[in-house]
């Protein structure tokens, strides 16, 4: 069993409150969950307005897979025009 681990810091610099960044967490974290399956949530910067780091992690009995996966996902949120992507770190275990 392979479990893949990525973490994702980003910067949300059009947030003026916790609830608006709360929103666009909520909004991001709901669309990768839906479309690749995998788990997501927000894991770090719970109390900043435009910062937060997102968790995201899927299990596969193949670590390619895993591995593409978390790509896909990564790239998606760097997609994603109203954030900026500050770092990532992906782990294979």
């Amino acid at each position: 069993m392979i479990v893949g681990t990525a973490t994702v810091e980003i910067h949300i610099p059009e947030s003026a409150s916790l609830k608006m960044k709360r929103s666009i967490v909520k909004r991001i974290r709901e669309r990768i969950r839906r479309k690749f399956n995998v788990s997501i949530a927000e894991i770090d910067h719970l109390d900043k307005w435009q910062r937060s780091t997102l968790g995201i992690g899927i299990v596969s009995n193949q670590s390619r897979f895993a591995d593409q996966v978390l790509a896909k996902v990564v790239r998606e949120i760097e997609a994603e025009r109203a954030l900026d992507v500050l770092s990532i770190h992906v782990e294979m275990r």
